[in-house]
């Protein structure tokens, strides 16, 4: 028998977690509660949820706090939930490690899209015969189906959206990619947010790939998007 998913719901208001629990338990998922920042940090860490779900308004200790204190733990998934006037904690959520965001009002339906769509994108793939998904160029190692990229042999701890965004780019060599195009490939079609959420994990990829890297650089194209470039 198949472990059930587990989600945990963060946020003050008890209509939130009655709304989105009453679709999670529709879809076969279970859920536990918390109400404060601190109360979320300590779910995290004794409940170990496949996802959470993450209001950046909490009591005690912000969600974007929340947030960060979990990645130094933790690749689990977060969405953030927001308020149409906080795109600044936004963007500052998406650069510390959140996954996505969904503003305020929601469709309780739309969220349960969303947490399936970055189970299944976080999800370990069937073991087949075929060859990993890995692209490498000299001291840089991408392994897309493992989720794992590699400097000089170094593990660096990137996210699954950002591993996922740098195989697009890198095997698209020399190829510019918009940032539309890079949001329907990564996020999907049913993604709702804006480019910017490109632009924050690409910025934070950035600062944690080389300054000067070896036979391939990271290129912003003003304008239109990004490219990967691959040195003779």
């Amino acid at each position: 028998m198949s472990k059930r998913i587990h989600i945990l719901i963060c946020d003050d208001n008890q209509a939130v977690h009655d709304t989105i629990g009453t679709y999670l338990k529709a879809d076969g998922m279970t859920y536990c509660s918390a109400y404060t920042g601190k109360e979320a940090l300590l779910l995290a860490r004794e409940e170990h949820p496949d996802l959470i779900v993450l209001d950046i308004m909490m009591p005690e200790l912000f969600g974007t706090d929340v947030c960060k204190e979990i990645r130094k733990e933790s690749q689990v998934p977060i969405i953030l939930l927001t308020a149409k006037g906080e795109e600044h904690d936004r963007i500052d959520g998406l650069e510390i490690g959140a996954d996505d965001y969904i503003v305020k009002p929601f469709s309780p339906r739309e969220v349960v899209v969303r947490i399936k769509t970055i189970l299944r994108r976080a999800a370990p793939q069937e073991v087949t015969m075929s060859p990993q998904l890995v692209y490498e160029i000299d001291q840089l190692r991408i392994n897309r189906d493992g989720y794992e990229l590699s400097v000089d042999g170094q593990v660096v701890p990137a996210t699954p959206k950002e591993i996922e965004i740098l195989y697009l780019l890198a095997t698209n060599a020399g190829r510019v990619l918009s940032r539309e195009h890079i949001l329907t490939s990564i996020w999907g079609f049913d993604y709702l947010g804006d480019t910017r959420a490109v632009d924050t994990h690409i910025k934070r990829l950035r600062s944690k790939l080389p300054i000067d890297p070896v036979g391939w650089s990271l290129k912003s194209i003003y304008g239109v998007g990004y490219k990967f470039e691959v040195h003779e």
